[in-house]
């Protein structure tokens, strides 16, 4: 027996996205089934659809960063119940026998983990090969995947700190960010603007350099100390060796150098946001201060859950603009262009509007 399923999909890396009709496997005794209230769109949901990445497997349903409300539990289920608010997100299996995933660093799982969408399915019960993401009105998953969200925020502007609220979080944590120390949150977007919001909450003095005076408004409104103009030599000059630690969250290719340049003796900056080649990496700035580049994923469902509650003790969300399904391809063109302050979330109420609705 399956669960029926409805959802948007594309079918080629050209195509849009748009109704698609699947399949999800009736709970087993360990799994948590539920139905889907809000899915934010990250932009690697937008490489993926589009097959930017290679690698991606047709029909996709994009979508990890997924907030929903308990429908139905397995017999062995003790942590849920049908009602509760909950989410899912980068991934929602792993091998949960190899050291990282016996550290609770289920990210870097050694067999590597199941991505919530686009990932071979090894639990299966289901016809389709690969995992179907959250643009979609349900889904089923392994008790120890699922995240309780607190009741307390908006379970909208919740779901994208699933993706971008934990791989900002993360790499906070893992160095230690907090009272004392000058923080600079390189880039403002998606994930920059968690960065200073969680980074401030944290209590670092927080400095969000960028290249755009505009955002460095913005940034300030989210809670950023001070402002630094990238593009401003004098300024970044002055900023020369100040700084214990950089998160960078520039989505793509680019001259680190001048951001190296900012750290103090011996502090770090992280990696989060291009996954791709860094355009010039120059060993000076390394060598003259003992610099450390480094780079960090999401994090693994313990450190995910304590970053929700975190959230939730401190009323942190991400800024949103909420969107009906029948827009996400028009709200994929607007991510890349970065026409969006600062992640699009779906609605999935709006699935009911769809005409093919009924017919699941």
């Amino acid at each position: 027996m399956t669960l029926a399923a409805f959802g948007y999909a594309n079918h080629s890396a050209t195509d849009t996205l748009k109704p698609f009709h699947f399949e999800r496997r009736e709970p087993r005794e360990n799994d948590v089934a539920i139905d889907i209230l809000y899915g934010g769109i990250c932009h690697s949901d937008i490489h993926s659809a589009r097959n930017e990445w290679g690698g991606t497997h047709y029909p996709c349903v994009p979508g990890h960063e997924i907030v929903g409300r308990v429908s139905a539990v397995g017999s062995s289920v003790t942590n849920y119940k049908v009602g509760d608010l909950v989410g899912v997100g980068c991934f929602v299996d792993s091998c949960h026998h190899c050291k990282p995933c016996q550290d609770g660093l289920e990210q870097y799982c050694e067999n590597g983990f199941t991505a919530s969408y686009n990932s071979e399915d090894k639990i299966g019960g289901t016809p389709h090969k690969f995992t179907m993401g959250g643009y979609s009105d349900k889904i089923t998953v392994d008790e120890h995947f699922v995240l309780r969200i607190p009741e307390n925020l908006d379970p909208a502007a919740a779901a994208p700190l699933l993706c971008a609220g934990i791989t900002t979080y993360s790499p906070l944590k893992h160095w230690k960010v907090g009272p004392g120390q000058k923080v600079g949150i390189v880039g403002l977007g998606g994930l920059g603007h968690m960065g200073v919001k969680l980074a401030h909450a944290l209590g670092a003095h927080v400095v969000m350099i960028t290249t755009s005076p505009e955002k460095g408004a913005d940034a300030r409104k989210l809670g950023a100390d001070d402002v630094l103009l990238s593009k401003d030599a004098a300024a970044m000059k002055a900023a020369k060796s100040s700084f214990d630690f950089l998160l960078n969250t520039i989505p793509v290719g680019h001259d680190i150098d001048p951001y190296m340049e900012l750290l103090k003796l011996d502090a770090t900056m992280v990696i989060v946001g291009a996954v791709e080649p860094l355009k010039h990496v120059n060993g000076a700035p390394f060598i003259f201060k003992r610099r450390h580049m480094a780079g960090s994923l999401v994090g693994g469902i313990a450190e995910t859950q304590e970053m929700l509650d975190f959230c939730g003790k401190h009323n942190i969300t991400c800024d949103i603009e909420k969107i009906n399904i029948q827009d996400v391809n028009e709200a994929y063109d607007r991510t890349v262009k970065g026409d969006v302050k600062y992640r699009f979330v779906i609605d999935m109420a709006s699935l009911k509007k769809e005409k093919y609705y009924a017919n699941h």
